[in-house]
């Protein structure tokens, strides 16, 4: 068996591994570590789904909150949910973004 590539001496702690389907398991394990390594919080997005920023409409019907809408806690649950896209878009390459690139959510990726 070949080794998996990034796996070199030195490698980047900065930015996560590349996707490659032929190391899923070995990709997914160290996308977790370095989500977690960034910002724990950041690990509840990927299991729990995005941040939700709501309010009552007229009818009182939860909808999501525009920016004019929203407060500065709100503001930070959006910067939350965009850090979180941004980790998972950085470790796919060319061809997995471009099948993921309509997704607005990051569980939808």
């Amino acid at each position: 068996m070949s080794t998996p590539p990034g796996n070199s001496e030195g490698q980047s702690t900065a930015r996560p591994s590349l996707f490659n389907v032929q190391y899923y398991s070995r990709w997914k394990n160290r996308m977790r570590d370095h989500i977690i390594g960034e910002d724990y919080k950041l690990w509840d997005i990927v299991t729990d789904g995005p941040l939700a920023t709501t309010k009552k409409n007229v009818e009182g019907v939860d909808v999501r909150k525009t920016r004019a809408d929203c407060t500065a806690k709100d503001l930070k649950k959006w910067e939350k949910n965009a850090k979180d896209k941004k980790w998972r878009v950085c470790g796919l390459g060319l061809d997995e973004y471009n099948r993921i690139q309509s997704c607005t959510t990051t569980k939808e990726i």
